[in-house]
């Protein structure tokens, strides 16, 4: 039998290897012969027709042996919503005693920056077997997983206002819209059970950054929600993950406890898969890009304080800056079955993350519409036959001016050290681009987007991009996107793809 067996297994081997290959798929990709590549999948003949326990295995009871208390749980906080009506006892973001001076200046590289390893081999004596020389924090120093400075503190304690909108706000889609509105919608009971889930996954990230903050960590608030449908809740969440993600990966890597960080970066992990899944059920490509971004602490502040209506008495307040909003008065409305015919200002509200009006004619919608091409629906991946913006495409803007009161109890105030914008700031992916800036009024103006690109074949502004308007094009990387803050003039969201 088992020479048999070897046998048939060997003349199988014989006619894949002696059969043609395919023609590829993919240009350019040759000699894709492999055996497999000419097998037929058998067919299918019969389908389970029972469910259930039909077989045991041994097994015995069992519990965790320790189970850490979360800082919430799943549905309990606020459950009110509204805009903020009082009158702020504070305003501002908090100050230092003492602030040393007006920016930060531009140094040049790091002088123990000098490493470069021309031939591969190790240059170091190792400090253990398998051990290169190098790396922080792996000299066996017992982890502290607490803040470590006052830019630990203010970066996690933003973080945790973030987990905290996050837990109320999905849970808060699934109390307010029923079955048949997600059902109309295209979402099932699998599709509300994840969202579930994402919110149960909050309540883990809300006690992982409270206990690393310490007494002083903000408790949740009550928030000012700009949907109406179940779609707007959709688009919403996947702006509000986007920005949430892009804050984290703007500042951890600034952090100076690295067991801080290490705990962030896995708890972010999450929060990428969440936007993912958001796009996938508002009918766009869930990852249309190479290289997710990173934004400063102040741009991630100034998208999510606008949403925030009001904190308990004595929540520890933020130090970042609130930036004036910036609107993008022809933002592609991912609901319409063409994007190039969205209306001026065809959003919900006038916040700068406010999503897409979904309330638009049947005829001119994508929601239910089952072409190829063009339906939205969700879906585990769509491809657009006519994009949501281009190359070129103008784009044109309005944009408030400082002084006005945001966040919490009204308590913070939007500001800006910028002069006069001249140039528009696109930051995606790897990529900071300035077009410029053709102002035609009183806060009004207009710019193109850019053709730019990450590296060949991969366009830089794709998925929801950050766009500023500044008043000079500041050449930055993204390790030290923050240097621009001085020259934002108004903060903005555009939606590219």
């Amino acid at each position: 039998m088992l020479s048999r067996s070897l046998l048939t297994g060997a003349a199988l081997a014989s006619l894949a290897a002696a059969a043609p290959a395919p023609a590829s798929d993919v240009p350019g990709y040759t000699d894709a012969d492999a055996p497999y590549a000419t097998e037929t999948p058998a067919p299918v003949t019969k389908l389970a027709t029972s469910f259930g326990l039909d077989s045991q295995i041994s097994a015995t009871f069992t519990t965790p042996s320790t189970e850490p208390p979360r800082v919430s749980s799943d549905v309990t906080g606020h459950t009110s919503h509204g805009p903020y009506s009082g009158t702020p006892t504070t305003t501002g973001a908090v100050q230092a005693p003492t602030t040393l001076a007006s920016t930060v200046s531009a140094l040049p590289p790091n002088p123990t920056a000098t490493y470069y390893n021309k031939d591969g081999t190790l240059t170091e004596p190792a400090p253990a077997p398998y051990v290169p020389a190098g790396g922080l924090g792996t000299n066996g120093t017992e982890p502290r997983y607490m803040v470590n400075s006052d830019f630990d503190f203010e970066s996690i304690l933003l973080g945790l206002y973030q987990e905290w909108i996050e837990l109320d706000l999905f849970n808060n889609g699934l109390a307010t819209f029923s079955e048949e509105d997600f059902l109309a919608a295209g979402l099932t009971a699998e599709h509300r059970e994840l969202i579930r889930f994402m919110a149960d996954q909050e309540t883990g990230h809300a006690t992982l950054l409270s206990r690393m903050l310490g007494e002083a960590a903000a408790p949740q608030c009550t928030y000012n929600y700009p949907f109406t449908t179940v779609r707007e809740f959709i688009d919403f969440n996947a702006k509000l993950t986007r920005w949430g993600e892009s804050g984290v990966w703007g500042f951890i890597n600034h952090l100076d406890s690295r067991e801080v960080g290490q705990m962030l970066s896995q708890s972010i992990a999450t929060e990428a898969r969440q936007e993912m899944s958001f796009r996938q059920m508002l009918g766009l490509h869930p990852q249309p890009v190479w290289f997710e971004t990173g934004i400063p602490q102040s741009w991630a502040w100034t998208y999510l304080a606008p949403y925030i209506s009001s904190c308990p008495e004595g929540t520890t307040r933020l130090a970042w800056q609130n930036f004036p909003a910036l609107h993008v008065v022809n933002n592609p409305n991912p609901n319409r079955l063409s994007a190039n015919d969205t209306k001026d200002f065809e959003v919900v509200g006038n916040r700068t993350a406010d999503p897409s009006d979904s309330r638009i004619p049947s005829d001119e919608s994508c929601v239910n519409l089952n072409v190829t091409g063009y339906n939205c629906g969700p879906a585990i991946s769509r491809n657009r036959s006519e994009p949501l913006s281009f190359p070129g495409r103008q784009v044109r803007f309005t944009w408030d001016e400082p002084g006005q009161a945001v966040g919490p109890n009204n308590s913070y105030v939007t500001s800006s050290t910028a002069g006069d914008p001249k140039f528009v700031a696109w930051v995606s992916q790897l990529n900071l681009t300035y077009t410029p800036l053709e102002v035609t009024g009183q806060n009004k103006g207009f710019t193109y987007q850019p053709p730019d690109v990450v590296y060949q074949g991969e366009g830089a502004v794709n998925e929801t991009v950050f766009v500023a308007l500044t008043d000079s094009d500041l050449y930055l990387t993204p390790f030290n996107l923050s240097m621009i803050n001085p020259h934002v003039k108004a903060l903005g969201l555009y939606t590219a793809g």
